[in-house]
C-alpha cells in the first residue's frame, strides 16, 4: 500500500498533480458560487415558461448535473427532467419542451448532433457551453445561451454545470427557496473543505482516511434518492481522476438484484470496498434496505464505509457529498502514483472518432 503520508507532504502533492486538479477542486464551493451569481443574470424570453418538460443534452460531468436537477425538480415539481445522452433527439421533443443543451467545450459530438436535430423542432432552446461549435450554432439561430469562463478540466466545471440550470429552474418559477438553499449549500461546502482539504492531516481528515482505504481496492458506491447521481459522480470522479475501475448501484433497486452476487467470484469479493452515501432525510424504508445490504456485505466478509451528507436543504447534502467523492478521487490518485488531471485515453477516443468520417 501506498505511503498515505503522502497526502500530508505538500512537496509531494504538487509534484504527483502538476496540473493542479487539488486547486480544482478546492474552489468548487467558490465556483458554485460565481456560477450561480452569474447565471442569475440569464435572461430568458416569456414563452420559456409554458414547459411541460425539459430536456437536457449532455456527456458526462454535464449529464450528471441535469440527472441531479431532475431528482431535484422532482421533489416539488410536477415538469420532468430527461436526460439524452446520445447522438439522437429523442422524438417528444415539442413546443411544450425547453432543450438544454450543456457542452463545456461546445464540440460534444453527440451533444451537438441531437442539439442540430433540435433546431428543427419548436422547442425553446437553450445552450450551456463554454464555445465551440454548440456557441457559434446557437448565436446564428438566435438561442439564448448562458457563457462562461473555466480554465480546467471539464469535470472540474461541476459548478458550471448544476448552477445555471438551477438558476434556470428558478427564472422559471420552476423551484422555490433556490436562492436559499444555494447560501446554505455553499456555507456547507466550505464548512466541509476546511475539514478535509489538503492541509487537514491525515489524522483529522476523512477523505484522506477513505481514499487510503480504497487503494488497491475496487471501490463500489452505494446512493439512494438523491444521491444516486452524487453516486455516480463519485464513479466517474474515480474513474478519470484515481484512474481504477468503480462502479455505482442504486437502492432499493439493489436489493432485487446486486443483493446475491456479493460472495462471486472470490477473488473479486476480496477486492471490493462499498462506500454508502447516507442522507440524514432518506425515507424509512430505505434505510432498512442500508441496513440489510450492509449486514450482507459484513457476512460476505466484503468491506464497507459510510459516507454521511452534510446540510439541511437536498442541495446542501448532494453538494457536500459531491465535495467528498472529489476530494477521495483526488488523494486515491495521489496515493496510486497518477496525475489526476489528465485522461489520455478519453482525448484519443475523440480524436479517433472525428477521423471516422
Amino acid at each position: 500500500m501506498s505511503d498515505l503520508h503522502i497526502l500530508d507532504d505538500a512537496e509531494a502533492r504538487a509534484r504527483l498533480d502538476p496540473g493542479g486538479m487539488g486547486a480544482a477542486v478546492r474552489d468548487l464551493p467558490d465556483q458554485c458560487r460565481d456560477a450561480w451569481e452569474e447565471a442569475r443574470r440569464l435572461e430568458l424570453p416569456p414563452a420559456y415558461r409554458e414547459i411541460e418538460r425539459i430536456v437536457i443534452l449532455g456527456m458526462g460531468g454535464s449529464a450528471i448535473a441535469g440527472d441531479l436537477l431532475r431528482l431535484l425538480l422532482a421533489r416539488e415539481c410536477p415538469v420532468p427532467v430527461l436526460n439524452q445522452r446520445h447522438y439522437d433527439l429523442p422524438p417528444y421533443v415539442d413546443d411544450r419542451t425547453l432543450l438544454i443543451a450543456s457542452s463545456f467545450s461546445g464540440n460534444t459530438e453527440e451533444t451537438l448532433s441531437a442539439f442540430q436535430q433540435g433546431l428543427a423542432t419548436p422547442a425553446k432552446k437553450l445552450v450551456l457551453t463554454t464555445g465551440g461549435s454548440l456557441l457559434t450554432t446557437a448565436r446564428a439561430n438566435g438561442v439564448p445561451a448562458f457563457v462562461f469562463q473555466f480554465r480546467g478540466e471539464p469535470r472540474a466545471a461541476f459548478g458550471y454545470g448544476l448552477m445555471p440550470l438551477l438558476a434556470v429552474a428558478e427564472t422559471l418559477g420552476l423551484m422555490q427557496g433556490v436562492a436559499r438553499d444555494v447560501d446554505e449549500t455553499l456555507s456547507a461546502m466550505e464548512s466541509l473543505r476546511s475539514r478535509i482539504g489538503e492541509e487537514v492531516p491525515l489524522a483529522e481528515n476523512a477523505a484522506k482516511q477513505l481514499a487510503g482505504r480504497l487503494t488497491g481496492r475496487l471501490p463500489v458506491i452505494y446512493g439512494a434518492e438523491l444521491l444516486t447521481e452524487v453516486a455516480h459522480r463519485w464513479k466517474t470522479q474515480l474513474n478519470e481522476s484515481s484512474k481504477v475501475w468503480a462502479f455505482y448501484e442504486q437502492l432499493p433497486e439493489a436489493s432485487h438484484n446486486a443483493l446475491v452476487s456479493f460472495l462471486l467470484p472470490k477473488e473479486v469479493a476480496r477486492l471490493v470496498f462499498v462506500v454508502y452515501l447516507r442522507s440524514p432525510d432518506m425515507h424509512p424504508r430505505v434505510a432498512l434496505h442500508y441496513e440489510f445490504s450492509q449486514k450482507a456485505l459484513a457476512e460476505a466478509g466484503v468491506e464497507y464505509a459510510e459516507v454521511q451528507a452534510e446540510g439541511k436543504s437536498a442541495l446542501a447534502q448532494a453538494m457536500t457529498s459531491v465535495l467528498m467523492g472529489d476530494y477521495v478521487s483526488y488523494y486515491a490518485a495521489l496515493l496510486n502514483g497518477v496525475d489526476p488531471t489528465p485522461t489520455t485515453d478519453i482525448d484519443n477516443l475523440k480524436a479517433w472518432l472525428a477521423r471516422q468520417k
